[in-house]
């Protein structure tokens, strides 16, 4: 500082040095340690009088949610959100409800869940894009209820869409059908996209005339092009696809331990049984009667499940990238794997007649299926065969076995008294179709097909829970932080809705303090030939809670399982690499150096933040993995534009109806606005859409016959109308009007 300046010039200099809020902000965050508030005024130059509002101004930013005070002097960055929030709609849900983040949030990391709640009947619901300003009440780990206070504008970050080349430069084309609006690029902003191409661009701030004005970030893909739909769900979810040439490097130079003692287990005839098209073969199993006089007529199983901890070690690289993915994510026409190729198809992965790694569980089960002891072990093996669910059915049922037919006959015996242990447990046993995507070699969707589900699939999943249970018991065992999956007790708010619901199908859920998985179970037996059976399911479904990951363990409520952690599949989730690794140090399964020791105990005092990382990208992949079946499904229903279908109502919003198609299984939109008629006025606790005038009402379960009129596999559109001419439609139509005069005449 200069001596010629006056007292009060110095004074005016040190005030300037006060930091403003984002400054304080960003230097807390880039500290690797808490900052002392001392060391924060040195940084900065504050001084005497001015220490006192860098006091206040730490305790707004705490009151703001912004940091966080481990003691009186030391303040360190804050994952919890502010009480009042800015939050932009990533997406639409199935059942049309907004999908909301933080603005400016980090896209290395997951969104933390937020459930968004209407608050004035006067705010109208946001659509995609838009940004909304929230009051959040915390609801649980990095899980907040927001209550929508008012609009505040558009998203202007990043948009994804289709160049079209213009004399000027050229236009993206949305791809979203709720926004039609087109967004001009300048010929000094197109950089290297092309026309046709499927590009990524950030709006330019600031008011322009006319059109928004966006510049080109990168190019895609080709918009045509058979993997331009899960290319579109990879960018919008934000989902790393790429591994970089370092760690590709890393994969190069390793291989299967050798001279290592482990269980020989490679002449165990274990077997892997998966879907046709499986990429990666993480599991293997085996039965056998178990030959002990003290279990007459129990079995003995094995689980074989690959080493991938082995490959993968605490904070190498592998193990950096796989914890920002948390999990591989399944698209119809590939896989975004959480590992790569070199470990996840190779390596790791139970290939027949190929020595292989593994972390085994012994399991002794009585005749009644339940569980009496386990044991954990690393072995190697030999799988004996790779097998998909069909052939492994019909070998049971009497095809041609290329292994001795006891095998699969063991399997299958094991299997029933699983299955009686699960039914005495109370397991919530929803009857929920699945379909599959079927494309072309051309990658064009061929058909959407239901899953036939077979035994050899319940067979599988009971061999994989029973193991999980063994870890979450031996976990809870060794008394050490871990990661558990768990499942918490159906919301209060949900299940008051689902009995509304319920009563307009005449059907009363009972009232009950506390529920069981059984009593869901109860009501879907009684309601099993129910005409609208399948939607009954669903909406139970949608009133279950989200299933997380945690080390603090509250069980299963789903699965009815007080100890439970996901350890079948590390190929493809961070979770179960963690189990491994907490189920291998907790045993002695390995000598390890200190280093090495020492990153994993550091894992394991993160993993709280862990647990919430990886239920996000849980989330995220799932969100990923339905925004491209859904433009799948809606290229599929292109080709029948037109056409006449059959279907039901599944879903009621004030912006319209969902239909479910008959026999497709496919969804789309009726919007309000096709609807006979207008001023149609949705009843949320009953989830109706009327029409007084009319005397039309429409609800959850109804039958009805709709005609595509338009779908889109990029823009992601399926959107149908009523066809008027239904009868079905006519009887209600009448059925109401008969309600309506009466009302009126009264």
């Amino acid at each position: 500082m200069s001596k010629n300046l006056s007292k009060k010039d110095k004074r005016k200099v040190r005030l300037d040095s006060l930091p403003s809020r984002d400054e304080l902000i960003a230097h807390i965050r880039e500290k690797d340690g808490p900052s002392i508030r001392r060391d924060i005024a040195r940084t900065f130059g504050v001084r005497g009088a001015e220490r006192a509002k860098l006091r206040r101004m730490l305790i707004e930013l705490e009151n703001d949610g912004l940091i966080a005070r481990s003691n009186k002097q030391k303040w360190s960055p804050s994952d919890r959100l502010p009480p009042v929030t800015v939050l932009v709609v990533y997406d639409i849900d199935e059942d049309g409800f907004p999908l909301v983040k933080p603005v400016n949030w980090d896209e290395g990391k997951p969104y933390p869940f937020i459930e968004l709640k209407t608050g004035s009947k006067n705010v109208k619901a946001p659509g995609l894009g838009d940004r909304i300003l929230c009051r959040l009440q915390p609801n649980g780990e990095q899980t907040y209820k927001a209550i929508l206070m008012r609009h505040v504008s558009k998203d202007a970050k990043e948009i994804i869409g289709i160049f079209r080349e213009t004399n000027e430069g050229g236009l993206l084309e949305s791809i979203d059908r709720r926004n039609s609006k087109d967004i001009f690029i300048s010929d000094n902003h197109k950089g290297d996209a092309k026309d046709g191409e499927l590009i990524k661009v950030g709006l330019i701030p600031g008011k322009h005339y006319g059109m928004s004005r966006a510049k080109v970030i990168k190019p895609i893909c080709d918009a045509s092009s058979s993997g331009a739909i899960s290319m579109i769900a990879i960018h919008e979810s934000d989902i790393p696809f790429e591994f970089s040439e370092p760690l590709l490097s890393a994969t190069e130079k390793l291989e299967q331990p050798k001279n290592i003692a482990r269980k020989d287990y490679r002449d165990v005839p274990l077997i892997t049984i998966d879907g046709t098209d499986a990429r990666d073969f993480d599991d293997a199993v085996f039965a056998e009667p178990d030959k002990s006089a003290d279990n007459p007529d129990g079995w003995h199983l094995i689980v074989a499940i690959a080493d991938v901890s082995w490959f993968v070690r605490p904070d190498s690289i592998l193990d950096r990238e796989a914890y920002k993915r948390g999990n591989s994510v399944y698209f119809p026409d590939r896989v975004v794997p959480m590992l790569p190729p070199a470990l996840s198809n190779n390596l790791c992965s139970l290939l027949p007649n190929q020595e292989r790694a593994c972390l085994a569980v012994d399991l002794w089960i009585t005749k009644t299926g339940v569980l009496l002891s386990h044991k954990f072990q690393r072995a190697i093996i030999k799988s004996f065969g790779r097998f998909n669910y069909e052939q492994v059915e019909n070998i049971y049922n009497g095809a041609p076995s290329p292994i001795p037919r006891s095998h699969i006959d063991n399997l299958y015996m094991a299997f029933k008294s699983l299955s009686h242990e699960r039914k005495k447990r109370g397991t919530l046993e929803l009857d929920l179709p699945e379909t599959k995507i079927v494309l072309e070699k051309q990658g064009n969707v061929k058909s959407i097909n239901t899953i036939k589900r077979l035994d050899s699939h319940r067979l599988i999943e009971e061999f994989m829970i029973t193991a999980n249970i063994a870890a979450g018991t031996e976990l809870t065992r060794l008394n050490k932080p871990a990661i558990f999956r768990i499942h918490d007790e159906p919301d209060k708010e949900k299940l008051e809705v689902l009995r509304r619901v319920l009563a307009e199908f005449k059907t009363n859920l009972p009232k009950s303090k506390i529920y069981r998985a059984s009593d869901f179970n109860t009501l879907l037996t009684k309601l099993k030939k129910h005409p609208n059976s399948q939607l009954i399911n669903e909406l139970i479904l949608r009133s279950q809670s989200r299933a997380e990951y945690s080390p603090q363990n509250i069980g299963h409520f789903g699965l009815n399982i007080r100890k439970y952690a996901h350890f079948t599949s590390p190929i493809r989730r961070y979770a179960d690499l963690l189990v491994h690794r907490s189920l291998i140090r907790g045993l002695g399964l390995e000598k390890t150096c200190k280093d090495e020791e020492k990153l994993a105990e550091k894992t394991i005092d993160s993993f709280i933040k862990i647990g919430e990382h990886i239920s996000a990208t849980d989330r995220r992949a799932v969100n990923a993995e339905r925004n491209a079946n859904d433009r799948y499904t809606a290229a599929y229903l292109s080709r029948y534009l037109g056409e006449l279908f059959t279907g039901v109502i599944s879903g009621v919003t004030k912006a319209g109806l969902f239909i479910r198609l008959d026999k497709i299984g496919a969804e789309g939109f009726v919007p309000a606005s096709r609807l006979t008629g207008n001023r149609y006025v949705f009843d949320s606790k009953k989830y109706t859409l009327s029409n007084k005038q009319l005397g039309i009402k429409h609800r959850l379960g109804e039958k009805v016959e709709i005609r595509i009129i338009e779908a889109n596999g990029i823009k992601s559109s399926s959107i149908f109308e009523i066809n008027n001419d239904d009868k079905s439609i006519q009887r209600q139509r009448k059925k109401t009007k008969k309600s309506y005069r009466k009302i009126k005449k009264k």
